[in-house]
């Protein structure tokens, strides 16, 4: 609903395609991790992974993890990653209603 708010004004495709790229960018950060992984290689950051997600990437990563079954069952990061889900969820709520939360908690 806040995609399509938002291309009312700009064309639709331009915040689909980097959607779904930065999502895809996320997959492919996570394959490269778990590969790295079993070879015992130099692994990409938690952090990294993380950033990627919280720019956008959370849809791959979900993705991700399903398919590859990687950091799907450490706990200290599925709490960061769900809190990064529940904040993008949150900001969307917040965009379809007008940015309401945001007014409220700036005193306006």
């Amino acid at each position: 609903m806040a995609l399509h708010q938002l291309t009312e004004s700009i064309d639709y495709r331009w915040p689909l395609i980097g959607a779904v790229a930065i999502s895809l960018f996320t997959f492919m950060a996570y394959a490269a991790d778990k590969a790295r992984a079993k070879s015992a290689e130099w692994r990409v950051p938690e952090l990294t992974l993380h950033g990627l997600e919280l720019i956008g990437g959370w849809p791959g990563a979900y993705l991700a993890q399903w398919v590859f079954r990687h950091k799907s069952s450490k706990f200290s990061y599925q709490l960061v990653f769900w809190l990064i889900v529940g904040l993008h969820q949150l900001v969307t709520i917040d965009y379809v209603l007008g940015w309401a939360m945001t007014k409220s908690l700036l005193g306006r």
